[in-house]
């Protein structure tokens, strides 16, 4: 398998690396994060113009025709800086599902919305009472002449609180836990009975807990087939996986990068630290488990057209992966950095806070690691 990128990958990576570098520094990054919404609408809309918002759709579309690979480039590039727009909400969570669903009209309204910057989407997807179980879904839709009633409560649903759209995931047969009867609904964030409680995370981005109640929508807010969404929304939670853990790759090629710098100047005994022999090993150590996950989330990233459950085995790998590489370089950062490791005046800080705060974003390590074992007997050599 040739990992190598092509020359549009090429340029998409030097696209997202100059505007990181250039725009995003860590002092603008702060003074974004101490707005109101908790990101840059000039920001999203340099994303726009880039076309960076249209990376995984359709050139039909208007969009770059990307798939696993450009979308862990870019997201590499975004975790280089802690980017904190709602990239992964809006043009991931909610755009592929949108896409994979939607029927022409709906595509041509939302997804040209979407690439052109216009409209940011959040995804309601989980529920308080299902922790990491996209499938344990009690929020209900029923039929109401020729639309539905929602009715339910969504936890963490990430940049909730600023989007203008949500999709949401509800319930029109079946049982909570049960693969068939769910439904994606795009539903306006400020229709009357929808409540939102927006906070925000620790590691700099937004979420929000919705509550539905007896949210009337019309039928064509319906995506795809009723009762018919649970493969599109795997598949699309997959892509998020993929997205999330590029993005610990390029956090935590910094956080390598900063704690290097950082004993070389740090010095002790009157020598920088750095020449000391045990920390040379653990700073290698941290590369190690970078490369782990940068290998592995390559993997990962060109398995999107393998069968379903490889997909799914490589994907849970890589994620498991993360959960432990990123924590060990988060540790390790902070451990060699010392107090100026807890400040939050040290951009370090910054970077192994989100680094960890991507483990628990759609399933922990453990999580991750139960998915594995359902899945061990699977054939790699089936693709």
């Amino acid at each position: 398998m040739d990992f190598k990128l092509n020359d549009e990958q090429r340029m998409l990576e030097e696209t997202v690396g100059r505007l990181v570098r250039d725009t995003y520094t860590f002092d603008a990054r702060n003074k974004i994060l101490e707005s109101d919404q908790g990101f840059s609408a000039d920001m999203w809309n340099q994303f726009a113009e880039l076309g960076l918002l249209g990376v995984p759709f359709s050139e039909e579309a208007g969009g770059f025709n990307g798939g696993g690979p450009e979308l862990m480039v870019v997201a590499e590039g975004f975790g280089r800086g802690l980017v904190v727009e709602p990239y992964l909400a809006t043009v991931v969570l909610s755009g592929t599902l949108i896409d994979k669903l939607g029927n022409d009209a709906q595509k041509e309204q939302w997804v040209a919305a979407i690439i052109g910057g216009e409209t940011r989407f959040a995804l309601a997807a989980y529920e308080p009472q299902g922790r990491y179980d996209h499938t344990v879904v009690d929020t209900s839709a029923k039929k109401d002449g020729d639309g539905y009633v929602l009715s339910g409560e969504k936890a963490v649903v990430l940049h909730g609180d600023s989007a203008d759209q949500l999709v949401v995931i509800a319930r029109t047969a079946g049982n909570a836990g049960d693969r068939d009867g769910l439904s994606a609904f795009i539903v306006p964030a400020d229709a009357d009975g929808v409540t939102r409680k927006g906070y925000a995370t620790i590691d700099g981005l937004r979420a929000a807990e919705i509550t539905l109640s007896n949210v009337k929508v019309d039928g064509d807010a319906l995506l795809g087939e009723e009762g018919q969404a649970i493969d599109a929304l795997e598949a699309t939670l997959d892509l998020a996986l993929i997205t999330l853990c590029a993005e610990a790759s390029g956090a935590m090629e910094v956080a390598c990068d900063q704690t290097l710098d950082y004993i070389k100047e740090r010095q002790q005994f009157g020598v920088p630290i750095g020449k000391f022999q045990a920390l040379q090993h653990r700073m290698v150590e941290m590369r190690m488990e970078l490369e782990k996950v940068r290998s592995i989330t390559m993997l990962a990233a060109c398995s999107l057209d393998a069968p379903a459950d490889l997909r799914k085995k490589r994907i849970s790998a890589a994620k498991a992966q993360v959960g432990k590489s990123g924590r060990k370089v988060a540790e390790e950062a902070i451990q060699l950095f010392g107090g100026m490791g807890m400040m939050e005046e040290t951009p370090v800080s910054h970077y192994a806070k989100r680094i960890v705060m991507i483990d628990h974003w759609f399933g922990d390590r453990e999580y991750h690691l139960g998915v594995l074992e359902t899945l061990i007997d699977v054939d790699d050599h089936a693709a």
